[in-house]
């Protein structure tokens, strides 16, 4: 005997929370959209990311207190290691070098390039993952308009090293010639790390290879090292930026009602 759609949904009421969704069937197709369309919502995106993140607040004070405010509360609570990872792999110049270059490239590249994966190679899954991303990063750019916060490496008397400025490397819009294109105080949550998570979690759960997935795992890892190392963001960026991206893939499944990548077999 099959049980009544009502009998079915009260079942799986019992056995686990149904997420969503919030919009019709109609908003929530599972093919890929148009890509001439995609180019387009995606180069307006950017165009707004660029325009709210280069924009320099005019709370500079503001964004140095709260700068020294999450320092004192990071040495209470024990987690305040960013300046030994800072130091640490500012002495090794070849290091060092690398992670200012890793900072300032790949933060795009692997996004992208993860984005056009997605989409030609697994079209199911991208509008989800994309909407997951566009949301949190929305919500980053909040946090950069009512939460400046200026970087490790602007903590006059903490002993941080500038490692752009000190090795002469093109690694942050936020130092060296393009400091005065870029706003410096947008450092809570950390972009990077959202940036490279929902990168990591693709590859994660969709990859086949599993030198892959060990590749999309690691990858948020490195760049948490490379944010400390080169003095950019406090673990408290990161940590932000974890959770925001994981409120990301919430808002994305409220609003389909469905996960953005299936279960790991």
């Amino acid at each position: 005997m099959t049980a009544t759609p009502s009998v079915q949904t009260a079942a799986r009421s019992r056995t686990g929370l149904r997420i969503g969704p919030l919009l019709p069937a109609r908003l929530r197709p599972l093919g890929r959209p148009r890509l001439w369309v995609e180019l387009v919502f995606t180069a307006l995106g950017y165009w707004a990311y660029t325009l709210t993140r280069n924009a320099v607040p005019a709370h500079q004070d503001a964004a140095l207190h709260r700068a020294h405010r999450v320092w004192d509360i990071e040495s209470t609570l024990h987690l305040n290691i960013e300046r030994a990872v800072n130091h640490a792999a500012d002495s090794v110049g070849w290091l060092i070098v690398g992670m200012n270059y890793y900072y300032a490239t790949l933060h795009f590249i692997v996004t992208i390039g993860v984005l056009c994966w997605l989409y030609f190679r697994h079209p199911n899954h991208y509008r989800a993952a994309r909407t997951a991303l566009y949301t949190a990063t929305l919500l980053a750019l909040a946090g950069f308009t009512f939460f400046a916060l200026a970087p490790p490496r602007f903590l006059t008397g903490q002993g941080f090293i500038d490692t752009v400025v000190t090795h002469h490397t093109w690694g942050s819009w936020a130092s060296g010639d393009v400091a005065a294109l870029s706003n410096q105080y947008a450092a809570m949550p950390s972009v990077h790390i959202i940036w490279s998570a929902w990168s990591g979690a693709a590859l994660f759960f969709l990859a086949r290879r599993t030198w892959v997935k060990i590749l999309g795992a690691c990858y948020p890892l490195a760049t948490f090292a490379v944010i400390l190392s080169t003095a950019n963001h406090f673990v408290a960026d990161a940590i932000a930026g974890a959770l925001t991206l994981a409120l990301g893939f919430l808002v994305q499944r409220l609003l389909t009602g469905r996960p953005a990548y299936p279960p790991l077999r």
